[in-house]
């Protein structure tokens, strides 16, 4: 989905407010404990990018941290339709066809870059339902979490699947071992207001995603490079010192 991709923010390193960190976690392996939570929507092609950029800063710090990443919602269009419109369809007429197939370009690229296929087949639209799926998911472990947003990533921005399909997201719980799917599906209403709540505390304040806090205290926002993410990870460590 090309939308908003020219206006989420990306700033310099920042703290957030006060610190509210002074005594830095340790985890069971005796690395210091780097928490990221994360704001983002499941059409939102820069937080599959910023998450990849995100994995990889993490795989080259591994030997110093532990990690623990959470996820949670924001809605690009919080109205659009829960049947789905045609991705190709909704984005020409958003942004004319010449800005379309410049986005379109651009995100093929940067996809094929971390080794992904960009397709922009399939639907778009509402996209609830991942999210109370995914804070479901939260409540079985965030590796369970992270591995259901990485299954929805692939499901709609590789694979044309339009997540807001019911037997996509039971299919993508499934394989990420998530229980209480399907009940959870079933009543539309279960899970909003856990959903609702989740994103005010966590993204009431931005406008634009991907958006990572680290630690509660440092902010990065945009589909940043690994080298951005290591610096924040070095950054925090040194306060909780």
């Amino acid at each position: 989905m090309p939308g908003r991709l020219l206006s989420v923010r990306i700033p310099s390193l920042a703290k957030l407010g006060a610190p509210r960190c002074a005594k830095f976690m340790a985890s069971d392996t005796g690395k210091k404990l780097i928490q990221i939570d994360v704001s983002s929507d499941t059409v939102c092609p820069w937080c599959f990018v910023g998450k990849k950029n995100l994995e990889k800063a993490m795989e080259q710090s591994k030997d110093k941290f532990d990690f623990e990443v959470r996820w949670h919602p924001f809605f690009l269009n919080p109205d659009a339709p829960k049947e789905g419109v045609r991705k190709s369809d909704f984005f020409k007429a958003k942004f004319g066809p010449v800005q379309y197939e410049r986005a379109i370009s651009r995100m093929t690229e940067i996809f094929r870059g971390l080794g992904l296929e960009y397709d922009m087949s399939g639907l778009t639209g509402n996209t609830m339902d991942s999210h109370r799926l995914i804070t479901l998911a939260g409540h079985q472990g965030y590796d369970k979490q992270n591995a259901l947003v990485d299954e929805l990533f692939l499901n709609y921005f590789c694979q044309g699947k339009y997540i807001g399909d019911k037997q996509v997201l039971l299919d993508a719980a499934r394989k990420v071992g998530i229980e209480g799917a399907e009940e959870l599906l079933e009543d539309p209403t279960k899970g909003v207001d856990e959903v609702q709540e989740e994103l005010k505390k966590y993204s009431s304040g931005i406008s634009g995603v991907p958006h990572f806090v680290i630690n509660n205290k440092y902010q990065l926002s945009g589909g940043q490079p690994p080298n951005v993410f290591m610096r924040a990870f070095e950054m925090a460590a040194k306060d909780g010192a």
